[in-house]
């Protein structure tokens, strides 16, 4: 029994095949930290913001990039075919012509079956929307909206620079144009309880979205929250916790959502906590026996999660 609809499942019944994604950085930068809304991003975000930090560091334009992500996916995974990932910082935040030049470098490469956008929602407009709606006829397309918590107050903590309500009508845009819409939560944010975090999985499992990621909270070398954890102002989760609370948020949401990722992924050498966060495939075999033992799986609790009235009050 399949106990939860997994990103990869959900590709090869598309293309029948193993796809893989292929990170890019663009360099983009993010209006929380070019000025337009703050200079100080998240505060779990460092100078790579949530990518590779091909280009911000080590200056590798899009085809450079393209092509040792095609090789090393052909090497490991054994992949014919790509998604070109636009990951790092905020991949709308420029002009449309800008982006639909660095759009379609990415996609002009053999093999390349679907492009998925990761940015803000205060980030995009309908021309913006336009542009990417016009790549649906060749290509898997995707946007990634980062929400991380559905509490306004967590989010003013956060220092997110947007609210729930602007996630929500972005949401709403973009499903007139019938692109995927995936979102990004944290689970285990500062000030969070469980409750909180079950608030978040009801109030997407209410939206016109396609895909989830759900990411384990970890802690990065150069952030904010990294500052938090050294003073005693942060406890991170055991992994224990994580998977109770990530079985929890799968039953909330419809059946139908395609989960892209159940934990996180740090780079070893700028991780500060927790030493979990870097056993990957362990945490999603715990995760994957518990919804055994429990005897649940997504979605099962899905229709009381809809039916109940929200508990946000922030």
């Amino acid at each position: 029994m399949q106990r939860y609809r997994d990103y990869n499942s959900y590709l090869k019944e598309i293309f029948g095949e193993r796809v893989q994604k292929i990170p890019l950085d663009a360099g983009f930068s993010c209006p929380n930290r070019d000025g337009t809304i703050s200079h100080t991003g998240c505060i779990y975000c460092n100078n790579k913001g949530s990518g590779t930090g091909a280009m911000a560091i080590n200056n590798r334009p899009i085809d450079e990039q393209m092509d040792e992500g095609e090789k090393f996916a052909q090497r490991r995974y054994k992949a014919k075919k790509f998604i070109a990932y636009f990951q790092a910082f905020t991949n709308t935040h420029a002009p449309v012509q800008k982006l639909k030049e660095l759009y379609d470098q990415a996609l002009q490469y053999d093999g390349v079956v679907g492009l998925s956008i990761g940015t803000r929602p205060d980030c995009i407009d309908e021309e913006i929307l336009e542009l990417i709606s016009s790549y649906q006829n060749k290509f898997n397309v995707w946007i990634e909206f980062g929400l991380q918590s559905a509490h306004d107050s967590t989010l003013k903590l956060i220092k997110r620079g947007h609210n729930s309500a602007c996630f929500e009508k972005a949401v709403q845009i973009t499903s007139k144009y019938n692109i995927n819409i995936c979102a990004h939560i944290i689970l285990g944010l500062p000030g969070e309880n469980r409750e909180m975090m079950l608030d978040t999985a009801r109030f997407l499992a209410k939206l016109p979205i396609k895909g989830l990621k759900i990411h384990s909270p970890y802690i990065t070398k150069n952030t904010a929250l990294a500052g938090m954890y050294k003073n005693n102002k942060y406890s991170i989760f055991s992994r224990e916790e994580y998977v109770n609370i990530a079985v929890d948020c799968l039953e909330l949401l419809p059946p139908n959502y395609i989960i892209q990722r159940l934990t996180g992924d740090p780079d070893r050498s700028e991780l500060v906590a927790p030493n979990w966060a870097l056993e990957k495939t362990d945490t999603l075999n715990m995760i994957k026996k518990r919804l055994e033992e429990r005897d649940t799986w997504q979605g099962r609790k899905h229709k009381q999660s809809i039916a109940g009235k929200s508990n946000l009050t922030d």
